[in-house]
């Protein structure tokens, strides 16, 4: 146990406490280091295991600033695991879909309350993946120092222990899938909920399922059109070295599955235009301080989540849809022309 816990931690290990946690298989990826803590990075399944079941995995805490990405995937979790007491068709769906959750991948960041980890460096900007094209001045990703924000770490250096624990985990419990999902979770940029997909490397460069992930996209905006949120490529925001799914995603290739990794940015700047008094604290950047704006942010993406799980759960009913070559084409004129 550390010896200064935080509320999520805390979360967590309540969760693994309870009658429920029967439900739940457990795992710690690593343990990384804080003065005299070990802090260990946990990996929380439920549903059937198997390499030829279809998964979902909800990731969060890879920036330790950014904790409002991590009560969301805790809410979701608790919220499956009090359903699984009465819910006959959630037990159902359960039982052909296995979900992961990741929530706190920096724990360390997460305790210093700092973007990066204990060494200074920022987990997404960490895989050895190069962007060959221009990106966006040390936010893309630098190697001058780790004093900087946005650092990647030496080129010499392996991948830290995080960033390593988490591609581990996804190469041999998410890769083997026939199809996969992943909902990283993240905060503070723009007014509106971004949903982000590969690459974050190239704006040239679409990738090899671009049709699947666009009528996954259709799919979405059809059930529920009242949303707000955003659903494109990264590239069309900035480019960036070492992006940990670009890295994954390009893994997955060398497999004939299909591995589709989603980032979700919340739009923080919207909860700074409604209360600018929150700049005054560190987390007001990235989080919602007033307590009715957290408890709608941990509501909003819950539709999302769902959608995701039923979408991995329904994959082989629309993954070969006829209609998606023809998004496909609008996508490549839309966005790669």
């Amino acid at each position: 146990m550390i010896k200064q816990p935080f509320p999520e931690f805390e979360q967590i290990e309540a969760i693994l406490q309870e009658d429920n946690a029967t439900h739940i298989h457990s795992q710690v990826l690593c343990q990384v280091s804080r003065d005299n803590d070990k802090l260990p990075i946990y990996a929380l399944t439920i549903g059937k295991r198997g390499p030829d079941v279809p998964c979902v995995t909800y990731v969060a805490g890879v920036h330790g600033l950014e904790r409002i990405g991590t009560q969301v995937v805790i809410a979701f979790l608790e919220g499956l695991l009090e359903r699984l007491k009465w819910d006959r068709v959630l037990v159902e769906i359960l039982s052909r879909v296995r979900i992961h959750f990741l929530p706190i991948v920096n724990p360390v960041g997460m305790l210093n309350k700092t973007r990066s980890n204990g060494q200074g460096i920022d987990l997404m900007r960490n895989s050895p993946v190069d962007s060959q094209e221009k990106t966006i001045l040390l936010a893309g990703g630098h190697r001058i120092s780790s004093v900087l924000p946005w650092y990647r770490g030496k080129a010499s250096d392996s991948m830290q222990p995080e960033a390593q624990a988490l591609c581990d985990f996804i190469a041999k419990e998410v890769l083997s899938a026939p199809f996969s999902l992943v909902l990283d979770c993240h905060s503070g940029f723009g007014f509106r909920n971004q949903i982000w997909f590969p690459y974050a490397r190239s704006r040239l460069e679409p990738i090899k399922h671009l049709k699947e992930v666009c009528y996954l996209r259709k799919l979405f905006m059809q059930t529920y059109p009242h949303q707000d949120y955003q659903f494109e490529p990264q590239s069309q925001h900035y480019l960036v070295h070492g992006d940990l799914w670009d890295f994954l995603y390009l893994k997955s290739l060398e497999s004939n599955n299909v591995f589709l990794p989603l980032t979700l940015e919340m739009g923080s700047w919207r909860w700074i235009r409604k209360n600018p008094l929150q700049l005054r604290q560190l987390l007001g950047l990235y989080h919602p301080i007033k307590p009715h704006r957290l408890n709608r942010v941990l509501r909003s993406h819950l539709i999302l989540m769902e959608f995701l799980m039923h979408a991995t759960l329904s994959y082989q009913d629309w993954i070969n849809n006829s209609d998606a070559e023809e998004l496909e084409r609008q996508a490549l004129t839309h966005w790669y022309a």
